[in-house]
């Protein structure tokens, strides 16, 4: 608080659902230009407090006051008419989102989402809004703004995504941005890119900022004070030094303590090995329009990797880590086969994309775990359907009573059983926790014994105690199955945590391959050094 009082302050707030309490009697306050980190797992009530403050929970029960100060007598914001909380939405609070695929629209461009708040928010014309939105691009740190204003959604990575969401939120200059999970996309170092941004913004402004977020790197690097909770209630607030020198509660302690513990092989590399996957100059290009009329008989191309060499032997984690845009998940797809490449590429020694029919003879060899969980997981489908349909397909020959034995082994492997979840096989994914959805991919991926795993981000879509869990799951079955694992992320601590081998990709480009120890201990490219240090 300051002496002029709080911008923003919040009392006994609860929010229930058809009379269930969610949130329990939450007291905080916000300071002008003070950095709050509001931090817990998912299902904690986070995400819900923030979105009561702005009323956009629907059919939600509210009670309490959350007070926001202004020229006049401090307003209620629980209690306001519809009317008045339009005119206070993006204008005087903003919010970021933590998933900017689904919260941007498909149908308009970036530029003209963002040119739409500016428009309405400040009533300046189409020009002079469009003009607006690339300036409030161009501060998030995307390259080339103007160009992609024009881009849909989906033409732009996760991180471009998120950066479009931010620019969208602060382009009026709000007094208090509600962000959820803004850097969950983002690499270490477009993370700090973020970060500087927000904390520029606020010397300018004054704006005050609530983080929600489950990285306490971030809190650490950002926050100047910490408010943790647990199953609705806020069990802890104070200063970040404080909080996180001494903490005082149970849960807060086991947060702090939940970062990716190294637990991996040895695996040395016998000689004479052969690798299980390998790429020798691989390629892979897009066709892009090219404008004007040359453009109605020829295409360009875009080369996202470029003259990629790797191997990845029995047993061992090749980590391949780089930020967004950097080409490691088109490796990964055209690793599945999934992507058309040039040069070539093996799988156990034997070619593979090629497109013959001796790739549905290798597919079973390599299997992924994606990143979200959820969207990777059919809603339709229920367990059983969804753990055995690799069987379906690669041992058509199993009776059902065989598969539904071998569905339940896998499961069980993955610490997933009928004693826990009463009529397991017949439950929907939304009915389980993030962790547990991921649970159920790394079984769906497992079931037809695979020799490789490509885990394309497998954790950051996890609370840091989740994610701890999941890494210790995939090292212990690496130990009891001699897994390969090719690990995709932007996270170097879980790159330390799996990792025997890394390769930095930047640009298509590898800059630098080798151990752990070598990259990430002695870095020599400079990009590799900001990576590192960004993470530290």
């Amino acid at each position: 608080m300051t002496a002029s009082g709080p911008l923003l302050d919040v009392k006994g707030l609860t929010v229930a659902f058809g009379g269930k309490t969610v949130v329990h009697g939450v007291d905080f306050t916000i300071a002008p230009g003070e950095k709050l980190a509001l931090v817990g797992e998912s299902g904690s009530g986070k995400t819900v407090t923030a979105l009561a403050l702005l009323r956009l929970v629907q059919n939600a029960q509210l009670g309490g006051s959350a007070l926001l100060a202004g020229e006049g007598a401090p307003r209620n914001l629980l209690a306001l008419p519809e009317r008045e909380m339009l005119g206070i939405r993006g204008s005087e609070i903003a919010m970021i989102f933590q998933e900017p695929m689904t919260a941007l629209n498909p149908l308009y461009t970036v530029g003209d989402q963002v040119a739409e708040v500016i428009e309405l928010k400040q009533a300046l014309g189409r020009k002079a809004a469009w003009a607006a939105a690339i300036e409030a691009l161009a501060a998030t740190g995307i390259p080339d703004p103007a160009q992609r204003a024009l881009s849909f959604p989906h033409q732009l990575s996760g991180g471009q995504r998120q950066r479009a969401m931010i620019a969208m939120a602060l382009a009026c200059r709000p007094r208090l941005l509600l962000a959820d999970e803004p850097t969950t996309a983002l690499d270490v170092t477009l993370r700090s890119q973020i970060l500087d941004l927000l904390t520029d913004l606020q010397r300018q402004t004054g704006m005050a900022v609530m983080i929600i977020t489950h990285d306490l790197n971030l809190v650490r690097k950002f926050a100047d004070r910490v408010a943790v909770m647990e199953n609705g209630w806020l069990v802890e607030q104070g200063a970040v030094q404080d909080v996180f020198a001494a903490p005082q509660h149970a849960y807060t302690r086991r947060l702090i303590e939940s970062r990716p513990l190294r637990d991996v092989p040895d695996a040395p590399v016998a000689a004479g090995a052969t690798p299980v996957l390998q790429a020798k100059a691989m390629q892979v290009a897009y066709p892009v329009p090219i404008p004007g009329i040359r453009g109605w008989f020829r295409k360009a191309e875009f080369i996202a990797v470029q003259g990629a060499d790797f191997e990845l032997m029995p047993g061992r984690t090749l980590g391949v880590v780089g930020e967004s845009g950097s080409g490691k998940s088109t490796l990964a797809l055209a690793a599945l086969g999934l992507l058309a490449h040039r040069g070539e590429m093996a799988v156990t020694g034997h070619p593979w994309g090629a497109g013959s029919g001796a790739d549905r003879a290798l597919r079973r060899s390599v299997q992924v775990v994606f990143q979200d969980p959820f969207s990777s997981l059919s809603p339709r489908m229920t367990v059983e359907e969804i753990v055995g349909e690799g069987l379906l397909v690669h041992e058509p020959g199993l009776g059902h009573g065989q598969r539904r034995e071998r569905v339940l082994q896998e499961l069980s492997d993955v610490g997933l059983t009928e004693a826990q979840f009463p009529g397991l096989l017949q439950r929907y994914p939304h009915e389980f926790s993030g962790g547990q959805r991921q649970r159920l991919a790394v079984a769906r991926a497992l079931i037809v014994h695979p020799t490789v795993l490509v885990l394309d981000e497998p954790t950051s879509a996890l609370d840091v105690t989740i994610q701890q869990q999941v890494l210790g799951l995939l090292q212990r079955l690496q130990r009891e199955r001699q897994l390969s694992y090719l690990l995709i992320t932007h996270d170097v601590q879980v790159i330390r945590a799996m990792a025997h081998d890394v390769m930095v990709m930047k640009d298509g480009h590898i800059l630098e391959a080798g151990t752990v120890g070598e990259v990430l201990d002695a870095p020599r490219d400079p990009y590799t050094q900001a990576l590192v240090a960004a993470a530290s």
